[in-house]
């Protein structure tokens, strides 16, 4: 079982126009609502993919009976803790450009944690607990991290895709796979911006240095790393218009994570992850099943 953790989801409402004016009354061409949150788009991944999945988090109020129904209608698996606040509202504008105004999250009680901690028991030897997003008001910085004894005592691995010094300490703890992008990975180290997927690739092998067991890095549209001790790899898909930046990595992070849990072969998790990075990046939502299978035939991965 691969569980997805979204501590912070949210009611995506993605509205389109041309263009938008400051201190004018707009008009709407589209306007869509979603269930968001990076954990959950993990999940709906893999359900698309046929792998066995569930989603946890915290959901609460109007707001988080949505997210439930929707989850519901695709027949999702789901074991959210529920919670006395409103689980928040996430916008997304596409007009000119793309802009996300993104809310805080309610307040998470201590009975609240507790409970969703109590679900950790659950766990088996081979399952996967991917911890991805930001964290709600009333957790400490260090939760993830938290959670992590808990995940091992049942030998199940986990997945972190988180920035900064969050990321790094997880590291000593080795998450089966972590997945900045170049930019990311520049800012984890103080770099420069990288010239070149050399430069990359050495400072990928810091995070295995460190304790991660494979490493991926998303550049958008010049393609994929995947990062080994003495080998790493080039995933590039032909050029597409990208139609949607939202949820393309948690895309990626759920093919590579679903795929290896039933294969153990990492070249092929990686084609998978580009697969479904790359379906979502060209589709108006997550990407279909149909749409990861056409993608995947077109992919070239080159070793670098």
């Amino acid at each position: 079982m691969i569980y997805s953790v979204t501590l912070n989801p949210s009611i995506d409402y993605v509205i389109e126009l041309p263009q938008l004016d400051l201190g004018a009354v707009n008009r709407l061409t589209h306007a869509v609502k979603l269930p968001g949150g990076k954990g959950i788009n993990v999940s709906r991944i893999l359900q698309t993919l046929g792998l066995p999945t569930t989603a946890w988090g915290f959901l609460g109020g109007f707001t988080g009976t949505f997210i439930q129904q929707q989850l519901d209608a695709i027949a999702m698996p789901c074991d959210f803790t529920k919670i006395k606040g409103d689980t928040r509202i996430n916008v997304k504008l596409k007009a000119e450009s793309e802009t996300e105004l993104n809310a805080s999250g309610p307040t998470i009680t201590n009975d609240e944690i507790a409970d969703f901690k109590s679900k950790l028991a659950k766990l088996a030897a081979g399952d996967v607990v991917v911890m991805s997003g930001s964290l709600p008001q009333g957790l400490p910085a260090t939760f993830y991290r938290d959670l992590i004894p808990a995940i091992h005592e049942h030998q199940a691995d986990f997945v972190i895709d988180t920035t900064g010094q969050a990321l790094l300490d997880t590291l000593p703890d080795h998450p089966l796979v972590v997945k900045p992008n170049h930019h990311e990975l520049a800012a984890l180290f103080n770099d420069k911006p990288y010239a070149d997927n050399y430069a990359i690739i050495k400072a990928g092998r810091r995070l295995l240095d460190q304790g991660a067991q494979h490493v991926l890095i998303s550049m958008a549209g010049a393609g994929a790393l995947m990062i080994e001790r003495d080998h790493a790899w080039l995933g590039t898909v032909p050029k597409q218009p990208a139609v949607n930046s939202v949820g393309a990595g948690d895309s990626m992070l759920a093919g590579f994570t679903g795929t290896f849990a039933q294969t153990h072969d990492a070249l092929e998790s990686f084609k998978v992850g580009i697969a479904c990075g790359s379906a979502t990046a060209f589709s108006k939502d997550l990407a279909t099943a149909d749409k990861i299978a056409a993608v995947k035939q077109t992919i070239s991965i080159t070793e670098v």
